[in-house]
């Protein structure tokens, strides 16, 4: 999006004048926008996204429709909003990839953030099909993955797919060497997937503290560090499918723990 695109958009949503102190504000935004127009627009945006317009003005533009912008979360539009706190988990605990290394559907974590430090990648799926699986294997069961196995496990946005997911926290710390870490990424405010619902099922979403107590029965209190990402303008922009292409970034790493658009988790096997 363009500045002056944005500087359109942040026009159109305005509130209108008001009467009292609100149409005098007004008269002092105008005087300003004819001495130094520059810094008008930045009081108008900083007006704009800090204070809270009166019932009946809220202007909600592209917005105000009953489907997403994107049904596949943005990635039609460019990089989806999710992916920027995944990747930022993954990037602040890159060290923990390393050994014998699995994850789930492909490997381009593993080879992105691991690199050298990674002795053998596996790739795990639910079900045959795909070529470059080289374990198939459901996680709530998992009966074919031997004990003591990896260093590290990478799983980003699968559990919410594993009805039995307090089996699969078990199986994903059995299959752990000892020191092993588990970095795992699940869903909080996020819309679901229709293809994966018909193919296996799409059964959970998380907090902080659902997805803390789902790794501590398997892993222990001491060995399970939680983080949830997101903001509500960041759980708005990504249930509607804009990219991170659509907004800027320090609107993205603004925290607000009530809105958990990820919960990250960091588990070792003690």
């Amino acid at each position: 999006m363009t500045s002056s695109t944005s500087d359109k958009i942040e026009q159109h949503q305005s509130p209108p004048p008001a009467a009292g102190p609100n149409r005098s504000g007004r008269k002092v935004v105008n005087l300003i926008k004819k001495i130094a127009p520059g810094f008008a627009g930045w009081v108008s945006k900083k007006r704009f996204r800090t204070c809270r317009p009166p019932v009946g003005w809220v202007r909600f533009g592209s917005l105000r429709r009953l489907q997403p912008v994107s049904a596949v979360w943005g990635h039609d539009r460019g990089f989806p909003i999710n992916r920027h706190y995944i990747e930022s988990f993954l990037n602040d605990h890159a060290g923990d990839i390393q050994g014998r290394v699995l994850e789930v559907a492909d490997n381009k974590y593993t080879v992105r953030f691991g690199g050298a430090r990674v002795t053998k990648s596996d790739i795990l799926h639910a079900s045959e099909g795909n070529p470059n699986a080289t374990i198939v294997s459901d996680l709530a069961k998992a009966d074919n993955i031997p004990d003591n196995l990896f260093d590290c496990i990478i799983l980003t946005q699968v559990m919410q797919y594993i009805y039995d997911s307090r089996s699969a926290a078990r199986n994903l710390h059995r299959i752990l060497k000892p020191s092993g870490v588990l970095l795992a990424t699940l869903p909080g405010l996020e819309k679901v997937s229709i293809m994966d619902d018909t193919r296996w099922g799409d059964y959970w979403r998380f907090t902080e503290k659902s997805g803390s107590m789902l790794f501590v029965e398997a892993f222990g209190a001491a060995h399970v560090k939680t983080h949830s990402y997101g903001n509500v303008f960041s759980a708005v922009t990504s249930l509607m499918g804009l990219s991170q292409e659509d907004v800027q970034v320090h609107e993205l790493d603004a925290m607000a723990a009530e809105f958990p658009v990820i919960v990250a988790v960091r588990a070792v096997k003690a």
